[in-house]
């Protein structure tokens, strides 16, 4: 067996047991139960705790407003998050955005999170994405929503994770993507369901190598416009104590998307994606984080058009791969492992850190070898923006291969 199956193998084998067999008896009680209410009240405080703090108590520190010294807690009544931003990004460069989000749930109910951001980059690049995760009914039903519009310039590099950074191919296009998906319980912390899912290309352009050979996406196949519709069939383990800052917890996501011609497909494929997620309170009486996640992008069938091929950072959370550029690797099949560590510098969560390492490899083709590991690692400062619903402001630095290295900000963990 060669050395890529073997990381293949280690990859979901080690993800599966990390979310399925937890290391401490502690970890096994259940963190979130479907048949009692949500006990989101803040654990009691010890003699030396510190209130929580965060930029809405700072704000009101500075206007000489008192503050509040209880940690509120999340109820029917949505807490709000919104923030106007100046950031950076390697994909964007200067980039001016409005980002907000809400946070619920209804008595015997999960925490249900709504989270958007209009954006206008350095780039001339303009998106709008809108995310949901709706739980309603007692759980009886998980409403899923993924709703974007991008008007994108974004280079792209070729096929596969042994493609090189000089290969740049300048492209530019226009995106829309509608996913909405319908869950229902199961057994336990266990939920499935189906949903539909479109993706829209079109105004597609690409400048070429500098060198004058044909790009990877020459040959893979030129399209103006592609269309990808489709029927998922998707199941869910949800065991997270917030779905916005886990601090315990497993996930994991199952989805088998299958893109018929009857639904006016530009080309038939179908594609499966193993997302995995565990995270453990370490040491265990502190507040600090270690958290895992293994991301698997697989088309199983057919012929995707370039644009809806695997790519870091273009899964659900745009997080993959920090370190490089979104969309600098691209293929038929991507795996994808990262670990970070999340710890507080000040005893009131006002502010906290991260350090974090990943390691991704991607195939250029349907039934071709995975090629080189590509790794990525690096650090990062956490604001508390909102105390209740535990958002943070992520700045991260990463490095990759290559000379990749850049800055990534985002509101929210990024797994």
């Amino acid at each position: 067996m060669d050395v890529n199956k073997l990381f293949v193998c280690w990859l979901l084998l080690s993800s599966w047991r990390a979310c399925l067999f937890p290391a401490t008896a502690q970890e096994r009680k259940p963190t979130l139960l479907i048949q009692k209410p949500l006990n989101n009240n803040p654990p009691p405080k010890q003699p030396d705790s510190v209130a929580e703090k965060d930029l809405i108590d700072v704000l009101s520190e500075w206007r000489k407003k008192p503050v509040s010294k209880e940690n509120k807690t999340i109820t029917a009544k949505p807490s709000f998050t919104v923030v106007p931003a100046v950031g950076y990004t390697l994909q964007s460069k200067l980039v001016g955005s409005l980002t907000g989000n809400a946070v619920f749930h209804y008595n015997e109910a999960n925490i249900s999170t709504i989270s958007a951001i209009a954006g206008y980059s350095q780039l001339k690049q303009f998106t709008m994405p809108l995310e949901s995760n709706i739980w309603i009914k007692q759980n009886k039903l998980n409403l899923v929503g993924d709703f974007r519009f991008y008007k994108y310039p974004q280079s792209t590099f070729g096929l596969g994770s042994g493609s090189s950074v000089k290969n740049e191919d300048p492209m530019s296009y226009s995106f829309f993507r509608f996913y909405e998906i319908v869950l229902t319980p199961v057994a336990g912390n266990l939920f499935a369901g189906a949903g539909y899912i479109f993706d829209d290309h079109w105004n597609i352009r690409e400048k070429g190598l500098a060198n004058g050979h044909p790009s990877d996406y020459a040959l893979y196949g030129k399209a103006a416009h592609t269309i990808s519709s489709g029927i998922t069939l998707n199941s869910v383990f949800e065991k997270r104590n917030n779905p916005i800052n886990p601090s315990k917890g497993s996930y994991i996501n199952l989805q088998y998307r299958s893109s018929w011609a009857a639904l006016a497909n530009t080309t038939k494929w179908q594609s499966l994606i193993i997302d995995m997620r565990k995270y453990f309170q370490f040491p265990g009486r502190s507040q600090n984080v270690l958290a895992l996640w293994s991301y698997n992008w697989l088309i199983v069938k057919g012929k995707p058009p370039y644009l809806d091929l695997p790519s870091n950072s273009w899964d659900s959370y745009s997080s993959t791969g920090r370190g490089y550029i979104q969309g600098r690797f691209r293929g038929a099949q991507m795996i994808d492992a990262e670990a970070e560590y999340r710890f507080r510098i000040t005893r009131n969560g006002l502010f906290g850190a991260v350090v974090f390492a990943n390691a991704e490899s991607f195939s250029a083709l349907q039934g071709s070898r995975f090629q080189a590991v590509q790794p990525g690692a690096g650090a990062g400062l956490r604001i508390k923006l909102n105390k209740v619903s535990k958002t943070n402001i992520s700045i991260d630095y990463g490095f990759g291969n290559q000379g990749s290295h850049g800055l990534f900000v985002n509101m929210g963990e990024l797994f």
